[in-house]
């Protein structure tokens, strides 16, 4: 039966959205990979510069995790741009003024094109409507949001299902180590004798019991084996369930890491020796793909 693990997302996603409108041509690429926190880091345009702190707000909002890498581009279409243009009024006024004052001084130096542009007020600067374009600034961060998502969610699924085949496989590996303690416990039991009849020696019964006893405790492995299964339970759910579960699965895959190595100190057979090994390769492989996941 298919489980639905496509709510949990990775850190690691891409989208390129480019808008035509009518400021312009607007281009924005988002890329993230993994990281502990949220890290943003922003490109943009000194034009657009005052629109950054929405864009990292509508980041924050979509992400807990990554390190995201936002770049923003625009080109402004015609008559978009910011320009100057000489005020033609003003321009008119300082030429009949120049007359006035040559017809008293004939020998004044007549206003030069630079001493006219230098003039207070005759470059006027004309700016493209601002927040009309901050506005689709925002719609194509919106987009490319959305498409990011999509990507961090198909390979969030895709990793959650790897995982998920790996917690099945360390399943198979604790079921099968359990049913040996009984049998090591019965063939120390049987080796023990063989050896007293060997050296002819009759051992007190309450003496082998307690031996028996003292070795049966000593490789007991119940409480191990019942915890293993508890976080197996719980990283199944989480992988199961979705959300944002990174930080909760670097917890788990320590305390599963933890008891598979109390299982292989315990080990007194080659079995419960490779079953210790074994859990321990599929719990750093879950880590690798845990990483990556917000």
């Amino acid at each position: 039966m298919s489980r639905n693990v496509t709510a949990i997302r990775s850190m690691t996603g891409f989208a390129s959205v480019h808008r035509d409108c009518a400021a312009g041509r607007i281009g924005l690429d988002i890329r993230s990979v993994n990281h502990r926190y949220l890290e943003q880091t922003l490109r943009l345009p000194d034009e657009l510069r005052s629109v950054e702190p929405a864009l990292r707000e509508a980041v924050a909002a979509r992400l807990a995790r990554g390190k995201v890498d936002l770049r923003v581009s625009w080109q402004p279409g015609p008559g978009q741009a910011a320009t100057t243009r000489p005020d033609r009024r003003l321009l008119e006024s300082l030429a009949a003024a120049e007359r006035d004052v040559l017809a008293v001084f004939p020998d004044a130096r007549r206003l030069g094109v630079g001493d006219l542009l230098r003039w207070p007020g005759v470059l006027d600067s004309v700016q493209p409507d601002m927040e009309a374009l901050q506005a689709e600034v925002l719609a194509a961060l919106a987009e490319a949001l959305a498409q990011f998502d999509d990507t961090r969610l198909r390979e969030g699924g895709r990793l959650a299902a790897l995982m998920l085949e790996r917690v099945a496989a360390m399943r198979a590996e604790v079921a099968a180590v359990e049913p040996l303690i009984p049998h090591l416990v019965a063939g120390y039991r049987e080796r023990l004798a063989a050896r007293l009849r060997e050296a002819a020696v009759d051992a007190d019964p309450a003496r082998l019991a307690q031996e028996f006893a003292l070795f049966a405790n000593r490789i007991d492995i119940d409480e191990e084996i019942g915890r293993l299964r508890t976080h197996l339970d719980e990283l199944d759910g989480l992988l199961t369930k979705g959300g944002t579960v990174g930080k909760r699965l670097d917890f788990l895959l320590q305390e599963l890491q933890r008891e598979a190595n109390t299982l292989g100190s315990k080990s007194v057979a080659t079995e419960t020796t490779r079953v210790s090994m074994e859990l321990k390769v599929l719990i750093e492989q879950v880590r690798e793909q845990a990483q990556n996941l917000e």
